[in-house]
Order: structure tokens, then sequence, then C-alpha cells
């Protein structure tokens, strides 16, 4: 019996992943990719060190997707955390779970997890053929029949029972993810939902950021309000940067904010600086250093509430001169301080491009995909898988477990 001839489309997390499974299931498998070597921006997540997957609970690791969870509960089913880890322990790759349940490899090299990949792929019998771009998807009446790819010079065209689209997002373009499966999928009937940078720095108003450019904020609560009203809030780090703000807790507020920006709705950043007090005892506190340090000037007297470089910030958002002594500060005074460090405020302007985004917010709607195997509704023997989809998560590894997850179903599916 002649083996199914599977192509997928990218050699990312999940099409790497799509790839090597399908092979186990003893499809022959072809693997193209438009860069000159796969896993181009699997090398760089993490900062270089590759959060792989988090080792939260199901229920948990879906929440962290918002409305696109549900999606992807079945994925998650078939092949989760501990399937994951278990096959890179198989591939060679130890993995070490570090704070907030982020996994990483040992090594703390993304390259050590692209090598063990692409190794296994090898050892598979996949056939991966690099500097090859995928033109268009080849179907007739309502089944895929294969892809047209172009390579300089000449148009080539490549026959197969089932095609995985695992093209990525929109992020990170010059890694190869330029939108690519976008195009592929709506050329045979998908709907596209419309695609926007998320996990994305963003831009404030002012030059307080660029004063505080390089300060990183551990332990605070940020807001988000929208038109006046508080819509999301989150604990953790963040970090200044010279166009605005940054860090875990700012990305993962992104998706939100992009989105108002896009309606041109008003946004605020709201810090609280001292969220394990509340305004009581904020106040006393406040007044114990007051009492205790009366011949203090203002500045000095902030060395023991802020970080040095928040101090000068801090002295000209409240008005409260600096060299006054700690007796002669006011009622009123002492309020304005309270209160600024309850709610350290910053307008946000707008977010960085899709060069500085994480993921890929919008893609392939995923009422058009089964979710029971990543089929598509629409095109027999069409598959989607990883970043492509409408589905897009908080930072922490959540997103790369979408991909393996995603991919595994996806290459399996299409071998049968």
């Amino acid at each position: 019996m002649t083996p199914r001839r599977v192509i997928v489309v990218g050699a990312g997390a999940s099409g790497l992943m799509a790839a090597g499974q399908a092979a186990e299931m003893g499809a022959s498998v072809l693997l193209l990719e438009k860069m000159d070597r796969p896993g181009r921006k699997l090398r760089i997540t993490g900062k270089g060190r590759c959060n792989l997957t988090n080792v939260a609970p199901v229920s948990d690791f879906i929440a962290h997707f918002g409305p696109s969870g549900c999606f992807l509960r079945q994925a998650f089913y078939r092949f989760f955390t501990p399937d994951l880890l278990a096959l890179f322990e198989e591939l060679g790759v130890p993995t070490v779970t570090e704070r907030g349940g982020r996994v990483f490899p040992v090594s703390q090299e993304a390259r050590d997890v692209v090598d063990a990949l692409v190794r296994w792929v090898r050892e598979e019998r996949v056939e991966i053929q690099t500097r090859l771009p995928v033109e268009r998807l080849l179907v007739q009446g309502e089944r895929v029949v294969g892809v047209k790819a172009s390579p300089d010079p000449t148009e080539r065209t490549y026959r197969a029972d089932a095609v995985i689209v695992a093209t990525g997002g929109a992020s990170y373009p010059a890694t190869g993810s330029t939108g690519d499966g976008y195009r592929l999928a709506e050329s045979v009937g998908h709907t596209v939902v419309p695609v926007r940078p998320a996990l994305v720095p963003l831009e404030t108003a002012g030059d307080v950021a660029p004063r505080l450019q390089g300060l990183s904020l551990r332990n605070v609560t940020a807001q988000i309000w929208i038109d006046g009203q508080e819509q999301a809030e989150l604990f953790g780090e963040m970090l200044f940067t010279h166009f605005g703000v940054s860090g875990p807790i700012i990305l993962s507020l992104s998706r939100q904010v992009v989105d108002a920006l896009r309606q041109d709705r008003r946004v605020v950043l709201s810090i609280d600086l001292k969220p394990a007090l509340d305004e009581d005892k904020l106040d006393a506190r406040i007044l114990r250093d007051l009492d205790a340090h009366g011949k203090r000037h203002f500045r000095t007297l902030l060395k023991g509430l802020l970080p040095s470089k928040l101090i000068p910030v801090c002295i000209d958002l409240t008005g409260i001169p600096p060299h006054k002594e700690a007796h002669q500060i006011t009622a009123q005074e002492r309020e304005r301080l309270r209160t600024w460090l309850k709610d350290f405020r910053l307008e946000v302007t707008g977010h960085r491009p899709f060069s500085e985004a994480i993921v890929t917010a919008g893609g392939v709607e995923t009422r058009e995909v089964d979710p029971r195997t990543m089929a598509s509704r629409l095109v027999e023997g069409l598959y989607f898988a990883g970043e492509v989809l409408d589905v897009d998560a908080d930072t922490g590894g959540y997103n790369l477990q979408a991909a393996f997850s995603t991919g595994w179903l996806a290459g399996r599916s299409a071998a049968r």
C-alpha cells in the first residue's frame, strides 16, 4: 500500500512537530520552508532560551487564551505538557521548571530545541527543502491535491494527499513569519480574522517613560483603563523603555490595548507601586517615616519608598518640593504622595510594530477548522497548525505549547 503523501508548509514549532508526527504514523512527508533553515523564529523565543511550555493544568492553560481557548481543548487533551516534556527528554533535551511554571531547556539554549527537532524529523525520513516559498494551494473540486512553490527562477508543483499550513503569524517577519498562511487560507475560501500584534510593548505619552528607561519594577500591579473604565489588571514585573513600557505584565495586557487603540479609544495605564499595602496601611507607613525622620528632606525620605530612578519623577508628578523637610509636609501633600504611589498613570498612545511582537492575534477563523483534527471544514485534506490560527495567549510558554499541540494533532490526522 502506498503511504499517504503529506506536505507541511513552514518549518517552525508547529510545522516540525506536524512533520515528525505524520512521518511516525507512516506518511511520506515533505517539509517546505521558505527561509534558509528551519526554526528561525523558534531560535529566538524566550530571549533565546525558549520557554517551551508551562506546567499549569489544562483549565488554567485554556484560560490564558481568552475566548479562543476552548478551541484548543481537544488538542491539549491529546498532547499536552507532560507529553511534550517526555518527547524532548527522549530527544536529548532535558528541561527545568522556573518561576511561574515556565519550562525551559536545561541548557537555556533555544538552538538545542531546534536542533533536536530537526534531527528527529530527519531520522523519521522527512524530506526538508528550504528556500522554497509556497505560493499556492492546489485544489480540485473541494479537495487539496498539492502546492505550487516558486524558487527562483521556476515554479514547481508538489502533489499530496494532505497539506498542513503551519506558516506562523506575522510577528518577527525577519524570521520568515510574514503572514503567508493567511493569504493561502483566504485563497481557498477561509475567513481570516484581522491580524494585529499581540504580546507587544506599548508606547506612552510624554517624557516619563524615557526618563525611567531601563528601570524594571517587580511586584507591582498594572491596570488598563479604557475610556475611563478599568478593563484588566495583572500583578508582576514590568520595564520602562525609551518609547514606553514592556515586560511580562505589560505584554499580557497588550492584547486588549491594541484592540482599543484600533478603535480610537483612550487607554491609560495605572501602576500600583505598593500593591501589598492598602490606602490606610500605606498612609500609616508614610506617617511613620515622616515622624521618625522629621529633619530629612523629602527627596531623601523617598529612598525608603522608591528606586532612585523613580524619585525625580515622583517629585515632579506630586509637586512636593524635594528639599522640604519631612515635618513640614502637609496632610494634602501626604495624600498626593499616597495617591500617586497607588495610581501612577501613563497615557498609552500606541504599540510597537509586528517586528517587536512576540505573537500575532487574529488568523484563520477557528469555526472553519475541526478542533478534533485541525482539518479544514471547507477543503478536504487541508489542515492548519500553530500561530496561523486565530489563537493567542499570555506570555509564559502557552503559545508554544499550542503550536506543538496543534502541530501534533494536525500531523497525525493528516497521516491518517
